[in-house]
């Protein structure tokens, strides 16, 4: 014979309190997707407004672009042709110093 009084039961069971990676690493990967959707959407956004204006609005500048453009040329070209010329007289020229070792 079998008496239940004062018997109890287990009525809360432990659950496993271990987290599933396969939902966590699903949102992590439905974000990477969306980030990069988003990136390729906002480029091509911007590219669309870059290509609709011109590169340089001469209007605004008048003749002066032109100018100032033939001007930092001739300052490279001048400046190009300086190295040149003092790689020309120091290739020319014997070094000072005399070897001691020889």
């Amino acid at each position: 014979m079998k008496i239940n009084f004062l018997k109890f039961k287990k009525g809360f069971i432990k659950e496993s309190f271990s987290v599933n990676p396969n939902t966590y690493f699903r949102f992590v990967i439905f974000i990477a997707l969306a980030i990069v959707l988003a990136g390729f959407g906002f480029g091509f956004y911007v590219f669309k407004e870059f290509d609709k204006g011109p590169a340089l609005n001469i209007d605004k500048f008048g003749g002066n672009v032109e100018l100032s453009k033939k001007e930092r040329l001739e300052k490279v070209l001048e400046y190009f042709a300086e190295r040149q010329r003092k790689s020309v007289e120091i290739i020319n020229n014997p070094a000072p110093i005399i070897d001691p070792s020889l």
